[in-house]
């Protein structure tokens, strides 16, 4: 995803990325930026990033606190970053709510 296709995406869905209080509804990709280093160093996709985040998922041990139906049922988590976190999971004896 681009940036700029990213900035025109925050504008028509503001409720989807955090603002940060600036005004037009234009994503704050800086707090995202904060936010999603352990994701980003398993090599997750942007938005899939960007849905752990906003369930306030913000390192593998969170993934304690849902089950797997619910992150699938994520916008952004396609079968990649779901396959990706399992194995992370996996090597960290982390496992899903039932």
């Amino acid at each position: 995803m681009t940036i700029l296709y990213a900035r025109k995406m925050a504008k028509k869905q503001p409720a989807q990325f955090p603002s940060g209080g600036n005004s037009g509804g234009e994503a704050n990709f800086d707090k995202y930026a904060a936010l999603d280093g352990e994701w980003r160093a398993i090599g997750l996709s942007a938005s899939a990033r960007r849905a752990l985040v906003d369930a306030k998922l913000l390192k593998v041990s969170d993934l304690r606190k849902i089950s797997l139906e619910d992150l699938q049922d994520l916008h952004g988590m396609g079968k990649s970053a779901i396959a990706r976190i399992k194995v992370v999971m996996a090597g960290k004896k982390i496992t899903f709510k039932p």
